[in-house]
């Protein structure tokens, strides 16, 4: 199994086509991301009383957190249509142009992945973003020449994991950046409780804040977690989710009450264990779990992080103090002593 293909990866997957009926359709329903939603119900509402497009967004942040549900949003509140496309998808200057050329006035071109698209294609991009219009090259070599095309008003929202793989001319040409957070507890609960109202899940506040504590402070995680927690109980607990249920269920997937699973504990293992804490170079930790050290640095990484378990040092990684306790270890190494 791929690491992107754990049940509590951020990343989308194939299962995940019901996500769709769990989004959020306006910024009333939208859990979470405060100082976003008041910033974003500003700006639409004075587009709005404008006449104008939305100046042209920029959402970053890890998987999982909403920025293509927010896209929808943003559509929806300012009452315009909405384009779905994504950066890998659009290989040619010519795919841009037929999008660019059929959308609406005041449409949201939203562009998933936008640090993937070609540099051939961001250049396209530049003065439709700018002026609304499209250079289109006629012919070839010194009887070439250029036609522009005028573009009606539209609103780009473009959506990142890898902010600083962006270009400098493209990013500077949103007016509105913003970065999604990672969710507190208390939102995610929220969250599963919602998700739990519209799949009909019979579940009490234990069991909600079990699958909460659990989802790596991810929607998308929390609502994944539930639907398979919901299959635990449909079959061994008379479709009712409580505490000792979820709890259970999680335990069968191999998760932890952090949302660790099986590969996040092997990188720690394999630290501690094997390097007294570390530090140890990132190829030579991708070696002893046969995976590849983007894999470590993209996937598994952040979220060891950000829980304080895993330090990025000059000489390399180490384990801190809270991961050797988390998995009931004594901390025999200084350095780690240091750390704490």
């Amino acid at each position: 199994m791929k690491v992107e293909d754990r049940i509590i990866s951020a990343r989308r997957q194939g299962d995940d086509w019901q996500e769709t009926s769990l989004r959020p359709r306006s910024l009333a329903e939208y859990i979470g991301q405060e100082k976003l939603k008041e910033n974003m119900r500003l700006f639409i509402t004075a587009a709005r009383e404008r006449g104008d497009s939305l100046d042209h967004v920029l959402l970053y942040g890890p998987p999982g957190l909403g920025k293509t549900t927010l896209a929808g949003i943003v559509a929806t509140e300012l009452g315009v249509g909405l384009r779905v496309t994504s950066g890998p998808a659009i290989e040619r200057p010519g795919d841009l142009a037929a999008i660019l050329t059929n959308l609406a006035p005041y449409d949201v071109l939203f562009i998933d992945e936008i640090h993937r698209l070609h540099r051939t294609v961001e250049e396209v991009l530049y003065p439709a973003l700018e002026d609304f219009a499209l250079d289109i090259i006629i012919g070839k070599g010194p009887s070439a020449r250029t036609l522009r095309l005028e573009l009606p008003p539209f609103t780009l929202i473009g959506a990142t994991t890898r902010a600083g793989a962006l270009s400098s001319p493209l990013r500077d040409r949103f007016g509105v950046v913003a970065r999604l957070e990672f969710y507190r507890e208390e939102e995610l609960l929220e969250i599963v409780l919602r998700a739990a109202k519209i799949l009909t899940v019979d579940i009490d506040g234990d069991g909600a804040r079990e699958i909460a504590c659990s989802a790596r402070g991810t929607p998308r995680v929390a609502n994944r977690l539930l639907k398979r927690v919901r299959d635990f109980a449909q079959v061994r607990a008379g479709n009712r989710i409580d505490g000792e249920v979820a709890r259970a269920a999680l335990q069968m997937l191999e998760i932890d009450v952090l949302g660790l699973d099986q590969v996040d504990r092997q990188l720690l293992r394999v630290l501690i264990e094997k390097y007294g804490g570390g530090p140890v170079g990132v190829e030579t930790l991708a070696a002893c779990i046969a995976e590849e050290p983007e894999t470590i640095e993209d996937i598994l990484e952040p979220y060891l992080m950000q829980l304080g378990f895993l330090q990025r040092t000059p000489r390399g990684r180490v384990a801190t103090a809270l991961a050797f306790r988390h998995l009931g270890l004594s901390t025999a190494h200084p350095a780690q002593e240091t750390l704490w």
